[in-house]
């Protein structure tokens, strides 16, 4: 290989502007920015197709920094190829108002495609953003039109990233899929934080991915673009399988005494040993983030000339505008994220005579009503789709093969539509479902939901965690929300999941009451952009609230409602409950009533809701002088004294569950009406 001169200072300016930014901050991850360089030179200026001024072009090539700690490599690149990130931001790296935080954030940095950090999260969300080409170019681009949707997903990742178990799953997802769009370079310098990988592991990548239908390519030299680059060329020819590219690299390249050594990895360099290591490379040692000015001109112009894919677009777009002005307009519709005007037009309504339902089921039917009228709400379950009931019948399987008949297939939803199927198999993957799912949202075009049990919630957490931190609407459905789940035992009775989601920020959580409310969370969760929603559904039946006689459910959208107040004249005690629990709070109200105490019942689907609701509605519903107050929910009490007080009474779970009929354990752990009563009368008599 033979490097330019002006290429191998690019390459150290990668190197350089990342170690001053993190020896000035004194603290983040040199080690990655330094080896990795040559590879991230090699992907932005020979092959990457982006606009520095149109962060959101629709047909841009993605990136993902799955190893988020090497964070200032993407910054470096940002700002160095036009981004808006002055220099002033990359000296300011991981400082209070920086847009170069410590790890890359979507909604803070032009040019971040995903929040990223916790390894291995980054890689499942680029098999998301892979997804949802696949589905837009088939649902869009037409043989006289080939590419209006047709670009590739490219991801830097670390062995960390490889080690976390979502990776595997993951790829394993993605191979299965033939995501031939999809592109992994993997900085194998064999180091972890902690001491060298052979610490804690002897496994053969290439071979684990390969079993995984990947097509893996190594490079020998990670300083040698050419075959950077000759790997990428192939990886892009691949249209079946998913790419890794193997980079050997050294990390802390350059370092006379710490590269190649876990010393590299987590904490700046030192003063000194940046001085030494500029002196190995022959970098001036003064001053600090020198930017060589034909190498700020040779990215600047790899800037304008992939801006110009993003020029040719346009004019692509154009055209088919005149060919397709339905499906354009559909298009940009899509990634507008407007909602089309009849979308809820079909949403089903329930009657107090109608038979009980289980709101898991009063959501399928909402799903299958929007279905038709929202095109771009896609997803799946972990494998649980006949129990959860979240998905799309009769719009097809998202696989990679389209000419395999669906009664070949048992479980086929709707037939195998090949890539154009909106229903994702994602099997018994809930770590990677959640992230991949993220991804398919951060890509754009798309509305994605998910589907598993509560109970696996706990396999979620950080996807849907990093889901509200990036504040992207994707839809997380659980069903089986509590111990109504029954003989299953507690291994499968979720108790503490919803204050796990509740403790979440910017997610809202929300568990319906009856059918009605179940319509009202999916018509939220829907309308929400700004972040993620929970939507927590019963596995039993439960009956149809008479709104006749009590609020709409549409009132759902404020959090909480009074759902029966018989006395209008006074309240002596205030019943909150959430889910299958109105019912009985409902039963306990009617019985109260009988004995002259005057009772008001709130329905209370989501905390988040009710907090974002001003103060005088609050407080109108929860009325500051009545200190009586009972929460009914089939799980832990923990929260609920924000609403109770400590004069108030929580009626619920306060350990596991047990396995038996779920009518038999909310009598035996006290979530009845007659204890809701006696209860009830003890703290009005004190």
């Amino acid at each position: 290989m033979t490097l330019s001169d002006l290429e191998l200072r690019c390459i150290n300016t990668i190197r350089f502007l990342s170690a001053d930014a993190i020896q000035k901050a004194k603290s983040g991850h040199p080690g990655l920015p330094m080896g990795a360089a040559p590879m991230a030179h090699a992907l932005w200026s020979r092959h990457l197709r982006f606009d520095p001024k149109a962060t959101c072009w629709p047909d841009r090539d993605r990136f993902v920094l799955s190893a988020g700690h090497g964070s200032m490599l993407l910054y470096s690149m940002l700002h160095l190829t036009g981004y808006d990130i002055p220099i002033e931001e990359i000296e300011s790296f991981r400082q209070w108002g920086s847009h170069a935080p410590g790890h890359p954030e979507n909604i803070l940095t032009p040019g971040v495609e995903a929040t990223t950090g916790p390894l291995g999260q980054g890689i499942a969300n680029a098999v998301g953003m892979a997804i949802a080409e696949a589905h837009l170019a088939a649902e869009f681009n037409t043989p006289d039109f080939p590419n209006i949707v047709h670009h590739h997903t490219y991801s830097i990742c670390g062995d960390g990233d490889l080690m976390e178990g979502i990776s595997y799953e993951a790829a394993s997802l993605a191979g299965h899929l033939k995501l031939g769009k999809l592109i992994v370079l993997f900085d194998d310098n064999r180091i972890s934080l902690a001491g060298a990988s052979a610490l804690s592991t002897s496994e053969d990548i290439e071979k684990r991915f390969e079993a995984a239908e990947w097509q893996v390519i190594r490079v020998g030299d990670g300083n040698d673009v050419d075959s950077i680059d000759d790997a990428i060329s192939r990886a892009k020819a691949c249209a079946d399988k998913p790419s890794l590219i193997m980079v050997r690299t050294v990390i802390g390249f350059g370092s006379p005494n710490k590269a190649g050594s876990s010393k590299a990895h987590g904490s700046p360099l030192g003063e000194a040993e940046l001085r030494e290591t500029k002196k190995s490379l022959g970098w001036p040692l003064e001053p600090a983030f020198y930017l060589p000015e034909d190498v700020i001109k040779f990215y600047r112009d790899c800037g304008k000339q992939a801006a110009e894919a993003h020029r040719t677009w346009l004019s692509d777009f154009e055209n088919y505008r005149q060919t397709y002005p339905d499906e354009a307009a559909e298009f940009e519709r899509r990634f507008a994220e407007r909602l089309p005007d009849n979308w809820n037009s079909s949403l089903p309504k329930y009657s107090a005579t109608d038979d009980p339902i289980a709101t898991r089921k009063a959501g399928e039917a909402a799903m299958k009503a929007m279905a038709d009228k929202l095109p771009e709400l896609i997803g799946g379950c972990a494998d649980l789709n006949p129990s959860t009931f979240a998905w799309l019948p009769g719009h097809g399987d998202f696989q990679p093969d389209e000419t395999v008949p669906a009664e070949q297939i048992e479980g086929s939803v709707g037939g195998v539509w090949g890539y154009a199927g909106r229903n994702i198999h994602f099997g018994v993957r809930e770590h990677a479902m959640g992230s991949v799912a993220l991804g398919i949202a951060l890509h754009g075009g798309l509305i994605p939901f998910t589907g598993t049990f509560f109970v696996f919630l706990d396999y979620m957490r950080p996807s849907i965690r990093l889901a509200a931190l990036s504040r992207i609407r994707t839809i997380f459905v659980f069903s089986h929300d509590s111990i109504g789940v029954g003989e299953d035992g507690p291994t499968h009775q979720p108790v503490e999941h919803i204050a796990n989601l509740r403790a979440i920020p910017d997610l809202v959580t929300i568990r319906p009451a009856d059918g009605n409310e179940a319509v009202e969370a999916w018509r939220i969760a829907i309308e929400r952009k700004d972040g993620p929603t929970a939507l927590v559904f019963s596995r039993q039946k439960l009956p149809i609230i008479d709104r006749e006689k009590t609020a709409a459910a549409s009132d759902l959208r404020r959090g909480a409602y009074i759902i029966r107040q018989a006395n209008k004249s006074r309240t002596d005690i205030i019943l909150i409950a959430t889910g299958s629990e109105v019912s009985i709070a409902i039963e306990a109200a009617k019985m109260l009533e009988k004995e002259g105490i005057a009772v008001r019942v709130l329905s209370m689907p989501s905390w988040e809701l009710f907090e974002a609701q001003p103060v005088e509605y609050r407080e109108s519903i929860l009325p500051p002088n009545i200190k009586a107050r009972i929460a009914i929910e089939a799980g832990i009490g923990q929260g609920w004294e924000r609403y109770i007080g400590f004069d108030g009474d929580f009626i619920g779970m306060s350990g596991f569950g047990a396995s038996a009929p779920a009518k038999i354990l909310y009598e035996k752990f006290g979530i009845t009406a007659k204890n809701i009563v006696e209860r009830a009368k003890i703290l009005i008599s004190k």
